[in-house]
């Protein structure tokens, strides 16, 4: 058994782990809510601009947008990939990351290749390791982020689809469900998929100034944007969430440490003065 001046070290070790735990709970704690408020109120637009997209698609246009056709057989395919620039948030990015490897193993099989853009350090560090071509990143985004920190990486992504480069482009990032349910979401975001067109066309079509092509190339790709953003302030909710409750469990799990540590230390005590007052007795029978 430890001596009692090991054990009390250990409990002072970890108690001072549980400060920085319950430091870092409370943090979390307190932007969670300004989080949410921030990926709900961008949610209406992103919802506006989806429908929007939908009834664009279903007009009998003589222009087809290259953004709404689909490419049969996929030689290459890009990914955007959200997640966060700290760790100490759970599972929150390896579940991600874990879930994003079967699926870019499943292309490789098929012989397709893989692009990927990353936004979050950890997604950057993470994907830097694998055989995957990383055409852009950006990090440090901070707790809210702006459109125009991430027109860069969208445009990598967008000219390569444009070009035919990429024949598919998808999004991955991790869904907000709730405080304690965080979903690794995997989006088709090129070309727009056959449940947004809803494949039905109308015998309508829509006036276009200056014209069709100008206005849809511009549209398009604010509906990009849109879906990005979109997912960037989920994933910031989801990290703060994921935090709280990573390091709220890390906290209750110090505190039954310290529990046990105390028992032990208690013990030892007892074991000492027990070994003590022998030896004392020892000592004065002999005499």
């Amino acid at each position: 058994m430890a001596g009692g001046r090991e054990i009390k070290t250990k409990i002072k070790s970890v108690q001072n782990t549980r400060k920085v735990t319950r430091a870092l709970e409370m943090v979390s704690a307190s932007k969670i809510r300004k989080a949410q408020e921030r990926m709900k109120s961008s949610r209406p637009y992103a919802q506006a601009m989806k429908q929007l997209i939908g009834h664009l698609a279903q007009a009998s246009s003589e222009f087809q947008h290259p953004y709404l056709v689909e490419r049969p057989d996929p030689r290459r395919v890009g990914y955007i990939i959200i997640s966060s620039d700290r760790g100490l948030a759970g599972g929150l990015n390896n579940n991600l990351f874990r879930k994003l490897l079967g699926e870019i193993r499943q292309w490789q099989d098929q012989g397709v290749e893989v692009d990927v853009v990353t936004i979050g350090q950890k997604a950057t560090v993470f994907f830097r390791r694998l055989k995957v071509d990383m055409l852009a990143s950006v990090t440090h985004l901070g707790d809210t982020p702006e459109v125009e920190q991430l027109i860069g990486i969208i445009k990598v992504m967008l000219d390569g689809y444009t070009d035919g480069s990429l024949d598919r482009v998808f999004l991955s990032y991790n869904h907000f469900v709730n405080t304690m349910t965080q979903k690794a979401s995997f989006d088709q975001l090129l070309p727009l998929p056959a449940s947004e067109t809803q494949v039905v066309k109308h015998d309508w079509d829509y006036i276009y100034e200056p014209d069709a092509e100008t206005v849809l190339a511009h549209v398009l790709t604010r509906y990009v944007e849109s879906l990005v953003y979109q997912a960037v302030m989920e994933n910031v909710a989801s990290e703060h969430a994921a935090r709280m409750v990573a390091m709220k469990s890390a906290s209750d799990n110090a505190t039954k440490l310290i529990d046990t540590l105390n028992l032990v230390y208690n013990k030892a005590r007892q074991a000492a003065i027990t070994q003590e007052i022998s030896e004392i007795v020892g000592g004065a029978a002999a005499v």
